[in-house]
């Protein structure tokens, strides 16, 4: 009768503290241009003061010194402008630019590689307790001015447009812009430069812009048609200017504008 062995693999001990500050900023040098050298960061950057001061608070709220924690936060938030309550849990390569106005809220959960800009609020949209903000996976930028609000769950690599407002779950791999937030684009498809996250903010597509477009198409074919019908010649003659508009009259579309 032999033995069975049985082997037991440990997973592997998360990272310390320190291991955590450095990769915070390590990842600032790469989504900031403008970031020189360590001693500059260190100093002047008030998402990294606030990053930093909250890994410890968060430390102490684990451990149970709530009230040394939320102290903590108080003065973090008096110095950066960036109000983190301790007890949210963000993950590895966390990077707020420019570090103004942002707050996150309790039980907000953060994913590795997520990018912050300035005015971004993950706030709730209960009074009562428990799960109450939201949810960002690994890889979401969010644009400044931006707010998530609820216990919702924005997927991974998600990109949400500037003064968006997100109210509910966003799928992988898709742009959020507008009020409320609405899904415009999968970057499925498009090609990744290897560079790190995209932070190509000029390329957020125009919702509202490409339905005014698709109406006036739709008008101007309804006008063609029924001109047809009418034997009449069309609404706009060779030379694109309105035929409804005298020679001595402003065009009516110049007075529109005006």
């Amino acid at each position: 009768m032999s033995d069975t062995l049985t082997m037991t693999t440990t997973p592997p001990a998360a990272p310390g503290l320190w291991a955590t500050l450095r990769e915070d900023l390590a990842c600032v040098f790469e989504r900031d241009p403008a970031a020189r050298t360590m001693l500059e960061v260190l100093t002047t950057y008030p998402g990294v003061h606030a990053l930093l001061a909250h890994r410890v608070a968060n430390r102490l709220w684990r451990a149970g010194w709530r009230y040394a924690a939320r102290v903590l936060a108080f003065l973090s938030r008096t110095l950066s402008n960036v109000d983190i309550h301790p007890g949210a849990t963000i993950g590895h390569r966390f990077f707020i630019d420019h570090g103004a106005c942002v707050v996150i809220g309790e039980t907000a959960e953060i994913g590795d590689d997520v990018t912050l800009y300035h005015g971004v609020t993950l706030g709730g949209t209960s009074w009562h307790k428990g799960k109450r903000h939201p949810t960002l996976a690994d890889g979401v930028v969010v644009g400044a001015g931006a707010k998530i609000l609820g216990p919702i769950h924005v997927g991974e690599r998600v990109r949400v447009g500037a003064n968006s407002v997100v109210v509910k779950d966003v799928p992988a791999d898709s742009t959020v812009v507008g009020i409320p937030g609405r899904i415009v684009a999968t970057r499925l498809s498009m090609p990744h430069t290897g560079k790190g996250i995209p932070l190509d903010h000029n390329l957020l597509p125009d919702p509202v812009a490409k339905s005014i477009a698709c109406l006036i198409e739709r008008i101007e074919t309804l006008e063609k048609e029924l001109a047809e019908l009418r034997h009449e010649p069309p609404p706009l003659d060779h030379s694109g200017e309105c035929r409804t508009c005298t020679a001595g009259d402003l065009c009516c579309e110049h007075e529109a504008m005006h």
